[in-house]
């Protein structure tokens, strides 16, 4: 893939988006767990991290991208690159799979949900994720197959891992992922309904005998529905990318590579954005976080604002163009 000055200027403006956006949620995140230190957090926290990652990893190529020649990149550089994006984007993909065991466990397991996912069992979850996705980002690197036979100078996916790569990772790893997400959902769904028709049932009791009517719990459809649209971005964002690269290996005359390393590719690592969009706009204690950090950097701005202007702006001296205030007696008045 030859460089291009419109492709490097989105690729630079998406991960300085990935990048910022990602860095406020974590923020906003750490401060939650300080306050309420919730394992799911953690989860949430390290989904930001893998995104935030994956912003970095990207930027390096925005320099490729908009130099005009285009300067070649070192091979090895270059798959050096593509496995931390690669290793960055498996965490990000596999930390959503997290979650969403974590909010099926919790809805599947309420009463004995903190003795499974306690504190160790979150660690261990955490350092195991890392582990794969490293293993999935270097794998190429290792197998010679995954890599690809020619090198012309410009660094991309494809320019130094083989299509049979994504195929691999499609089969292995993707459609499984895939097929897991809608069982957790389902089952979270035929939970939640289960519970909520509990819920009517007792409230139903309640209102015949004049008892107590119970509030309602919507946490469990919080669950489900955030899990849904985590399901949703992540199928709609990687889902074409990796479909053509299959269609890439089965049709060996067929050249994808430009629409998959300029569009499809892109509509994936966009993923990563949508992910901190998701947890600021559906998940209430993160929205409400991000709104009290928003009114400490406004005071904070308004202190600042109030000190200057106390020492820089006050008067010292009388204006020129001040006019003078006339007294008016009662006799004056009067006459």
């Amino acid at each position: 893939m030859e460089s291009s000055l419109p492709f490097g200027v989105i690729l630079a403006v998406l991960a300085s988006l990935i990048i910022a956006v990602n860095v406020l949620v974590a923020a906003a995140v750490l401060l939650l767990i300080h306050k309420n230190d919730g394992v799911g957090l953690c989860f949430t926290l390290n989904l930001a991290v893998a995104d935030t990652l994956l912003g970095v990893a990207i930027s390096g190529l925005v320099t490729d991208q908009l130099s005009s020649p285009a300067q070649p990149t070192q091979k090895t550089l270059c798959s050096l690159r593509m496995a931390f994006v690669t290793s960055s984007a498996a965490a990000s993909v596999l930390t959503v799979m997290l979650i969403a065991l974590d909010r099926y466990l919790a809805i599947k397991q309420p009463l004995r949900y903190f003795q499974i996912m306690n504190g160790f069992v979150a660690g261990a979850c955490l350092a195991g994720l890392w582990l794969v996705s490293y293993f999935i980002g270097f794998l190429p690197l290792g197998v010679p197959t995954f890599r690809q036979t020619t090198y012309h100078g410009t660094c991309s996916f494809f320019a130094v891992f083989h299509p049979r790569f994504v195929l691999t990772l499609s089969c292995v790893g993707f459609f499984p992922a895939l097929l897991l997400f809608v069982f957790f959902y389902c089952d979270m769904l035929k939970i939640a309904s289960m519970h909520s028709q509990q819920i009517r049932k007792m409230e139903h009791a309640g209102a015949m005998t004049g008892a107590y009517r119970p509030p309602r719990n919507p946490s469990d459809f919080k669950a489900v529905r955030t899990v849904a649209v985590l399901i949703g971005s992540f199928t709609l964002s990687w889902t074409p990318f990796l479909i053509t690269g299959i269609v890439q290996v089965a049709c060996q005359k067929c050249y994808l590579y430009l629409v998959l390393e300029r569009y499809l590719w892109l509509l994936g690592v966009g993923n990563s954005l949508l992910n901190p969009l998701i947890y600021a706009y559906w998940q209430k204690e993160v929205r409400q976080q991000l709104y009290q950090m928003a009114l400490g950097v406004k005071k904070g701005l308004a202190s600042c604002l109030l000190f200057l202007s106390a020492r820089y702006g006050g008067p010292k001296g009388p204006r020129e163009n001040s006019y003078p205030i006339a007294i008016i007696s009662h006799s004056d008045l009067d006459g």
